[in-house]
């Protein structure tokens, strides 16, 4: 009897034993997975968890809890054979776990197995009704389906009950931008209020869903008049809209106009920007600087400014305090930045926490951010061409956005060798890619942000683009991205410096005279190298082209002052068949968007002249292609309709269909 006491004792303490043992695993993988780790020491961690969990393992061979752990830790490591085997010993010992269910779901998420993943968290939910890991996997799931309806209602059910997760918020934010809006829907708007209120979504991506919702919402109340001003200022959707995205709407924009114009009328004549109108204000001055001041302004307001910037000019010369000239610079920056104007050296006299704390985004936007892209701007002899230019036709950055698209963190050689299948071991330690047509960077900040064992060199044409991607990398403190001119990046090669991925997002001018595109690729990439490239619509619609013929038959200049006067017309011709496709770009609604399509389009010989040199085999090899919706498409009819191209085949060309394209350089 002694002995079995004994003996039991033991059990209780093995058994104590590991339980603290696989306790201390879990706390050592929610620290792996914390926002907060370092990339550094989440390796370090999961090793620790591994260890922890083969004590474990060793004991009890079979441990369920263990096991599902340990498949956790598989799938974090890109290891997916090895955690599909793990997950499947964990299924037997524990075939009514929910957790060990969700686990194999969200296994399936990374194959790219959406009906399998489905059909396992259903299962997972049957056993642990009240899971959210499952019901959130289930709305991945129905996501990765392109059930964008279903999966948005689990998204905005799981933030009801409290699971706001960034995975969450990231699902729902995708998903709205796949709905169609077609009346105005008050549960809808204030999904759209929550999006938008959440600091780190690129909100930048709800521009169609929150345009559809105010084009519903302001549908009968176009008409100017007494109930404008009290309207706007009481809508919180529109005020967050114009802090945050892009209304890519003719009417909208004329609403946005007529509430501008209504608000410094008022000013004009009560002399005061009340309080209450102040939120609105600033709201539109950085929906403005956003746009680069593409609003058609009035004769009547451009009288009131050129008299407000008279005072203005007085008032700032000597020492000053900054609630007494706020309502000035406000109501002076819905109609040009602060930066460009004749006393913005008296401005600069302050610092941004200098100002009353609500304005200080809007001076930051209007004012020291300009001065600190400009400051960047001039290091490159790209800077000369713009010495001659007036400050109204200063390029801005295109596309303007903020955040980032939320990711996890992971190596870019393991995420290739999972998705392409391709060997990286040759390749070096840190990953070098370069960015061709960057735009202002979003892109090529999220592969520096969220891949941990790259450098990225992002190029441009722009240097708006590429200050605004420069000042938002410090901002983030990324030091694995540089913004260059392809002029620095074209020498960079030519010295002798390779990359391992060349990525094409967007092609050089009609008037770039630098290093074709073809040449820049395979100068840059080396055998094994992977070149990915987006064959969608480059050049220009024929209304551009219509646009740009008529510039050249009036001798019109490339100024924003032409721009304007062009846009003004299709704004008063909304219903033209010719103008209908243009004014559902994005493009349209900014002045640096019209600029690009109508002074400095893409040259679409230099893609074409690419596509005839990819259609190779001997020195290329297609290793995945997907379509506009993201399905993988077949791989050798892609490649014979490249080859027909490059043969002068009547076919039908792969420049504008919007694929996605990733070759690996043979030699």
């Amino acid at each position: 009897m002694q002995a079995q006491t004994q003996l039991e004792q033991v059990t209780r303490e093995q058994e104590a034993a590991m339980a603290r043992r696989l306790l201390q695993a879990n706390e050592l993988y929610r620290f792996a997975n914390s926002p907060e780790t370092e990339p550094a020491m989440r390796g370090h961690a999961r090793q620790q968890v591994r260890e922890a969990l083969d004590v474990v393992l060793g004991a009890q061979p079979e441990h369920p809890e263990a096991l599902n752990l340990l498949g956790r830790v598989a799938m974090d490591e890109g290891r997916l054979e090895e955690a599909g085997e793990v997950l499947g010993r964990a299924r037997v010992a524990a075939p009514d776990s929910g957790q060990v269910l969700a686990n194999l779901g969200y296994l399936a998420l990374m194959r790219e197995e959406a009906e399998q993943a489905e059909a396992l968290f259903d299962e997972a939910l049957t056993h642990e009704r009240q899971s959210a890991p499952a019901f959130a996997g289930k709305a991945h799931a129905l996501r990765q389906q392109q059930r964008f309806d279903q999966a948005y209602l689990h998204y905005r059910t799981l933030l009801d009950h409290g699971a706001e997760w960034d995975s969450v918020y990231a699902g729902m934010l995708e998903c709205a931008r796949h709905l169609d809006v077609h009346q105005a829907d008050s549960a809808l708007a204030q999904d759209a209020i929550r999006l938008l209120s959440h600091p780190g979504l690129p909100h930048q991506e709800l521009s169609r869903f929150v345009t559809n919702l105010l084009r519903q919402q302001y549908a009968q109340e176009m008409a100017p008049g007494d109930w404008l001003l009290d309207a706007v200022c009481a809508d919180e959707l529109l005020l967050l809209a114009l802090e945050t995205t892009l209304l890519a709407d003719a009417e909208l924009e004329r609403l946005i106009t007529q509430a501008r114009r209504a608000l410094l009328l008022e000013v004009r004549d009560t002399g005061e920007l009340y309080e209450s109108r102040q939120r609105l204000a600033m709201a539109l001055s950085r929906y403005a600087t956003r746009t680069g001041f593409a609003q058609v302004v009035s004769e009547e307001e451009d009288a009131f400014i050129r008299e407000l910037d008279a005072n203005l000019k007085v008032e700032l010369r000597d020492s000053f305090q900054p609630e007494e000239v706020a309502a000035g610079l406000i109501i002076r920056s819905l109609y040009g930045a602060l930066f460009h104007q004749s006393y913005a050296q008296h401005i600069g006299r302050l610092a941004l926490a200098d100002w009353p704390e609500g304005m200080q985004p809007l001076m930051a936007e209007t004012y020291y951010h300009k001065a600190d892209e400009e400051a960047y701007k001039q290091q490159f002899q790209e800077k000369q061409d713009e010495l001659a230019l007036a400050r109204a036709d200063l390029p801005h950055a295109w596309p303007c956005w903020h955040n980032l698209r939320i990711h996890h963190e992971q190596p870019l050689k393991q995420e290739l060798e999972q998705s392409l299948g391709i060997d990286t071991s040759a390749w070096p330690e840190t990953v070098r890619i370069l960015v061709i047509g960057a735009g202002s960077g979003q892109h090529a900040m999220e592969l520096a942000n969220y891949f941990t064992d790259v450098e990225v060199v992002a190029v441009d044409e722009n240097l708006a683009g590429l200050a605004h991607g420069n000042r938002l990398a410090q901002e983030k403190g990324l030091q694995n991205i540089v913004f260059w001119p392809y002029s620095l990046a074209t020498r960079f090669i030519q010295d002798g410096n390779q990359v391992q991925m060349v990525e094409i997002r967007q092609l050089p001018s009609e008037g770039h005279d630098g290093t074709p595109i073809k040449t820049l690729a395979q100068q840059a990439l080396g055998s094994g190298g992977l070149l990915h490239i987006h064959t969608g619509e480059h050049g220009a619609s024929r209304v551009d082209v219509a646009l740009r013929r008529m510039m050249e038959r009036h001798r019109l200049q490339p100024t924003t002052e032409t721009l304007r006067r062009l846009r003004r017309m299709i704004l008063n011709n909304p219903q033209h068949e010719a103008y209908q496709e243009l004014l559902n770009e994005p493009d349209f609604y900014a002045t640096a968007g019209c600029r690009k399509r109508w002074f400095f389009p893409e040259d679409g010989n230099q893609l074409h002249a690419l596509m005839d040199n990819l259609s190779s085999e001997v020195d290329w090899k297609l290793l995945r292609a997907r379509d506009t919706d993201g399905a993988n498409l077949a791989t050798a009819p892609v490649v014979r309709q490249l080859q027909a191209q490059a043969f002068g085949s009547g076919t039908q060309s792969l420049v504008g269909q919007g694929l996605s394209l990733y070759f690996q350089r043979r030699r």
